[in-house]
């Protein structure tokens, strides 16, 4: 049997601890036969979450009675649920009220589709950026139970495991504000059990034309309709207005509802106030508005009429709060980060938010959770730009951007107390930053906040902000390292090297170097992960920074594992731990100790790897550090399985699983599972270990790991052949040898394919595996280790002449 290459990943080093992949694998079905083998039927479909994303229903809608005919035709029954004739294109102008319309209608339809409704706004038409269909993916993905790790980086990858996901379920998906037909294609699902809408102020021609989709048009209310609208909002706190004053009132509006909603808030917050006197108000914000009405297509100018007259009726506090809150980076916010911004208290901002949303001009999306509608935010905008100087939005920005910081700070001590912190400077702890109780608080704060800590780190590095960009891209590292969140780490590190490039800090440079390089090494891009480490180090190096120094070199040591440049990456541990000595870092230098330790296992230095394993796990287990602890024993069990003491590995795996196991976390599961069926291999009992190793692979191809789910499907068909089963045998080692292919991993590719040479020969079809045998030493090229050389010389003496 070959031996399998643990990579590393994720587990004492430094960078990849993640914690994400709560639940359980679906279990395979499993039945002994009579020689002891099991037989594998595939993994049972995994428990499903289900999505409930619809916001909620809007009070006080009004008739649409015939737009909702009109959808209604989108449906097809199908018992006592529906199929989908086609996309739902809900378009109008601005503030007509096409998301309302689409989550009335979601909501009375949505127990037709159980299996759970998804919904995205997508901003096409925010003032910043709009959503990426990849981004949406992303959160689709998450919310349809794909774990992060096995979200694919490619828009195309993600769109296909999309498809697969929604591939027979029946779910509603609202896509609110697309900008384009582009941004909406890749959301579409394969099939007919699910229903998208989408609202937008485009036509969406391409979708209908090539999609199929039923378009819906939205025009502004009729003026019965508006007057129903505005008696709604008004009706409990105004005595009876006259029809004539209200028909005005709604003509001033343009039958718009965002407008009308607005100048009924109004009325009802005056009850005592005559209906004609709100009118004079209103006709003042404009010497053209006379000239509007609703055929005259002003709908947008009549919008932002009714938007000043709300706004001018605020008193200052309110108004200035309202004007400031619209320069937030991020598309929503929460009490805390909106004190920070408008220089308040968390309890006294709750009062001025309350105020904002009651006059509609905010809206609350959550518990403590509130955004801007678009034209509003656009509005809030223009206000800060006339009334606010340019030092005055700087402040905002920096006080806003500064309150992420620090408690950004404060939770990355409470998700990884034990990694590296950041020296803050150059900004005070602001007032109200938040701090955690414990990990979970943390992490939800993390998961809550990630769009906005992306924003924030782009909006202060456009601002010039630069020592802020770059300190708050490197305290995300910790949390990104964990979790793979791949575009908002590459998005965030990218930003703030630039930053700390500008401002020449040179500490700060290797800092974000070192958080890109996992990134890059995370995502299976080694060569640009080496770079980006290389330089970290030479940072470290010129800038006297020993510590740093160090984890460059365990994170260069870690690549070459990778790479099965074995000799190299012992060199690079050794010099790290020199390094960690001299230092008095403890805890550092275990960490870098247990990676030593798997290396020198692999170079078959086996004294040497116990004593260093057995150092770095006595540390942990006083520190009781689960993660580092686990992964220290599986080395451990490693190294006493191929010493012949499979009882005492047996023992070490089985405490490491538990660990696993009671952390909740999947991955060290499925990776350490891997060990644990080698050992009991060694113990003769196959049928275990083939249990042990489905789970491995059916855990891997959860959570997205193709390299060890390979792995696991190599050692399961080496369990076939050692129960002389070489047909089943061949078939696992050959779904592992296409997967080693496409991945470009040498040693595990020329392992699967000596197995397939095994297996042939058991076998005994007298099929000629001499192909098999230059692929194998072709991939072996340039590997000096012992494990590599020994598998040469065992190809070399099956052919005459290799070349």
């Amino acid at each position: 049997m070959g031996s399998s290459r643990p990579d590393g990943t994720g587990n004492s080093h430094e960078e990849n601890t993640r914690s994400d992949m709560s639940g359980a694998a679906g279990d395979v079905v499993q039945a002994r036969d009579v020689h002891g083998g099991v037989h594998f039927h595939g993994p049972q479909p995994l428990d499903r979450q289900v999505p409930r994303q619809l916001p909620g229903d809007v009070r006080g809608f009004v008739n649409r009675t015939g737009e909702l005919q009109r959808l209604g035709k989108a449906l097809i029954p199908d018992g006592d649920l529906f199929r989908s004739a086609g996309i739902c294109v809900i378009a109008g102008t601005a503030g007509v009220g096409k998301t309302a319309l689409a989550l009335h209608w979601a909501h009375q339809i949505r127990d037709r589709f159980p299996d759970g409704q998804l919904y995205m706004n997508l901003r096409g038409y925010d003032p910043g950026a709009p959503i990426t269909a990849k981004e949406v993916l992303d959160r689709f993905l998450r919310a349809l139970d794909v774990p992060v790790s096995a979200i694919p980086l490619e828009l195309e990858d993600r769109s296909a495991l999309y498809r697969s996901r929604l591939a027979g379920r029946r779910v509603l998906i609202v896509l609110d504000n697309a900008a384009s037909a582009a941004q909406v294609r890749p959301l579409l699902p394969g099939t007919d059990t699910c229903l998208v809408i989408v609202t937008s102020r485009s036509r969406l021609s391409g979708l209908v034309a090539r999609d199929g989709a039923n378009r819906v048009r939205v025009d502004m209310l009729a003026e019965a309709e508006s007057l129903d609208l505005i008696r709604s909002v008004t009706a409990d706190y105004r005595k009876e207005d006259s029809s004539e004053d209200l028909a005005e009132l709604v003509r001033l509006c343009a039958r718009l509802p965002l407008a009308l909603r607005i100048a009924g808030e109004r009325a009802a917050s005056r009850p005592w106030m005559p209906l004609r006197e709100l009118i004079r108000d209103l006709r003042d914000e404009s010497a053209l508005w006379d000239a509007l009405t609703a055929e005259d297509g002003d709908e947008a100018d009549a919008v932002r009429t009714v938007f000043a007259w709300s706004y001018r009726a605020l008193p200052e506090p309110a108004a200035r709060s309202f004007r400031l809150l619209g320069l937030h980076p991020g598309p929503e916010f929460g009490a805390a980060a909106a004190a920070a911004m408008v220089g308040s208290t968390p309890g006294q901002v709750r009062q001025m938010l309350d105020l904002l949303v009651g006059a509609y001009l905010l809206e609350q999306i959550a518990p403590d959770r509130y955004q801007f509608h678009d034209l509003m935010r656009a509005y809030a905008i223009d206000q800060a730009t006339a009334e606010e100087s340019a030092q005055s939005r700087q402040d905002v920005l920096r006080q806003v951007a500064a309150w992420y910081l620090h408690s950004a700070a404060h939770a990355q001590e409470k998700l990884a107390p034990f990694d590296r912190s950041i020296t803050l400077s150059g900004s005070a702890a602001p007032v109200g930053a938040v701090t955690f109780a414990g990990y979970p608080e943390a992490l939800r704060w993390f998961q809550d906040e990630l769009t906005n800590l992306t924003a924030v780190v782009l909006a202060a590095a456009r601002a010039g902000l630069d020592d802020l960009a770059w300190q708050l891209a490197a305290v995300t590292r910790s949390y990104c390292a964990r979790h793979n969140t791949f575009e908002p780490w590459f998005t965030m590190a990218a930003a703030g090297l630039e930053a700390a490039r500008r401002v020449g800090n040179r500490y700060g440079e290797a800092e974000v170097l070192d958080s890109l390089g996992k990134a890059y090494v995370q995502s299976h891009q080694l060569d640009k992960g080496a770079e980006h480490h290389q330089l970290a180090f030479e940072l470290g190096r010129e800038l006297g920074n020993q510590l740093g120094e160090a984890m460059a070199l365990n994170n260069l040591g870690l690549i070459n594992l990778r790479r099965r440049r074995l000799a190299q990456a012992y060199a690079d541990l050794e010099r790290s731990v020199e390094l960690l000595e001299t230092l008095g870092a403890s805890s550092w230098e275990m960490i870098v100790r247990a990676n030593l330790a798997e290396i020198g296992f692999e170079l078959g230095r086996l004294d040497d790897s116990v004593e260093d394993a057995q150092r770095a796990l006595e540390f942990f287990r006083s520190l009781d550090l689960p993660d580092r602890k686990g992964n220290t024993l599986r080395i451990l069990s490693m190294i006493r399985r191929e010493s012949g003491q499979v009882s005492l590995a047996r023992e070490h795996i089985e405490e490491a699983l538990a660990i696993a196991r009671e952390q909740g976390n999947l991955m060290w599961e499925g990776y350490w599972l891997l060990e644990h069926g080698k050992v009991r291999m060694a113990e003769g009992d196959f049928a275990d270990s083939m249990v042990s190793f489905q789970r491995s692979a059916s855990i891997h191809r959860r959570i997205g790991d193709r390299a060890r789910e390979a792995q696991a499907l190599d050692v399961t068909g080496v369990a076939y052949r050692e129960i002389g089963r070489p047909a089943e045998s061949l078939e696992f080692h050959r779904r592992a040898a296409a997967i080693q292919r496409e991945l470009g991993d040498q040693w595990q590719l020329a392992v699967a394919l000596e197995n397939i040479v095994a297996a042939v020969d058991i076998a005994g079809t007298g099929a000629d595996d001499t192909v098999h045998l230059r692929e194998a030493l072709a991939a072996l090229d340039g590997l000096t280790d012992p494990r590599a050389l020994a598998m040469r010389q065992r190809l070399l003496s099956r052919i005459p002449d290799p070349r």
